[in-house]
């Protein structure tokens, strides 16, 4: 069946918005915030500076608008957690969600807050996505009464998924390979 003309439309607006973000985040993290423009961004996609204008007024916008759509995807991971029982198998799956999650972007994105930490001061809070989502994880999915040495166990887990996710290209493979050999560590380590 033919999509109407308005949804072919909303279609493609919809996938230049998410190209856009792709293209901003990827100059973002490889020469910096500061020095990255909306014309370069453009310029990556071949398309006008009023295209992107058209989607976002400023680069804040784009990455703010990314940092949103991240944060409800730890915001549901977190109230999954929460609801769950504390066991080793429940603290598995959250591992293994947190590594789709960071494979499908999320680990791209809080490596370019990483790098562009400084840069990104004066925007809002949710700048400090990975701190703030890390504690909130730690917290929801450690048993009150666990061991330092569980707590501490928990959290490198949760730190072996988030770092293969941010690059680490210096370790060798492909990424695919890090994110298992991350999930495979993190299962090991995992109270």
């Amino acid at each position: 069946m033919a999509a109407t003309t308005a949804e072919a439309g909303t279609r493609r607006r919809g996938n230049t918005r998410g190209q856009i973000q792709q293209a901003a985040l990827s100059r973002f993290t490889e020469q910096g915030y500061d020095k990255t423009s909306l014309r370069e961004i453009a310029e990556d996609l071949g398309i006008t500076k009023a295209a992107v204008y058209y989607h976002f007024r400023s680069k804040d916008e784009i990455l703010e608008s990314l940092m949103g759509e991240a944060m409800v995807r730890l915001d549901e991971l977190v109230a999954w957690i929460r609801e769950q029982p504390h066991t080793r198998e429940v603290r598995l799956e959250l591992i293994a969600r947190l590594s789709a999650a960071a494979s499908d972007g999320l680990g791209d994105l809080m490596r370019c807050v990483q790098v562009n930490e400084t840069a990104l001061d004066s925007l809002p809070d949710h700048v400090n996505l990975a701190r703030r989502y890390k504690h909130e994880l730690w917290e929801a999915a450690t048993p009150p009464d666990a061991s330092v040495a569980d707590r501490l166990r928990f959290r490198l887990a949760v730190m072996a998924v988030l770092l293969a996710s941010q690059g680490m290209a210096d370790l060798g493979g492909t990424t695919q390979e890090r994110s298992a050999a991350a999930l495979e560590v993190a299962t090991a380590l995992m109270p």
